[in-house]
């Protein structure tokens, strides 16, 4: 794990957002049902508006999903929580992130696991995430270019992996590369989608649906 306050301190946003307006997101998180004293902590401390561009950083805090380009989202925080949430009951040590997009969700799990893939099929959303990744010194992710359809490969088998854009069905290669007792969060579905868990036990996959939601489709190839 790497502690918050070991990121560079004129990155945690002081004097640029009021602790009022950070305490104000964490208690509609409380409100919404999110209990995870350490995912409460890391999104109250991160500083959110960094992930998004300057003109919209004055809305980082609130309770809804903001344009990062390219027709890509950054995930309002209620969704970011309950994700986080959701993989940290298995107490992974290794983590895949399918989806970088603006690298928020993936420097949310570096301060809390201790070690991070994430893959974006999108360069230049990539890159910014690189450079913010690197700005916050969240040294233990670790992130490439490819499509999330396949996982990857070459870092596996994964404790958990978590999902940032929807399939229509989960790509079969997210179930080979999850670890045995591993867990696998994902949204599916096409126009009705579903935030789902999978549990890998014994070779099997067995699936508990969470919450409607809406997220982004999972598309195919990796773009320059």
């Amino acid at each position: 794990m790497v502690e918050l306050l070991q990121l560079n301190p004129q990155f945690r946003g002081i004097g640029f957002t009021s602790q009022r307006t950070r305490n104000r997101m964490i208690e509609r998180l409380v409100e919404q049902g999110i209990t995870n004293n350490k995912v409460l902590e890391t999104l109250r401390n991160l500083p959110r508006h960094l992930f998004v561009d300057e003109a919209l950083s004055h809305r980082a805090y609130e309770d809804t999903a903001l344009p990062i380009g390219l027709g890509q989202t950054l995930s309002q925080p209620y969704i970011v929580a309950r994700m986080t949430e959701l993989l940290l009951e298995k107490n992974p040590n290794k983590v895949l992130e399918i989806g970088t997009g603006s690298g928020y969700q993936c420097a949310v799990l570096g301060c809390l696991v201790q070690e991070v893939w994430s893959v974006e099929r999108l360069e230049p959303l990539l890159e910014k995430a690189r450079q913010r990744v690197k700005d916050l010194k969240l040294n233990n992710i670790k992130l490439r270019h490819a499509d999330g359809n396949f996982g990857l490969a070459t870092a596996a088998p994964f404790d958990a992996i978590l999902v940032t854009a929807a399939p229509n069905e989960v790509p079969n290669s997210l179930f080979e590369q999850l670890a045995e007792g591993g867990r696998l969060i994902i949204p599916v579905g096409k126009e009705q989608q579903m935030l789902s868990v999978f549990d890998k036990e014994e070779g099997q996959m067995i699936q508990t649906n969470i919450e409607p939601v809406r997220f982004v489709p999972l598309l195919s190839g990796a773009n320059k």
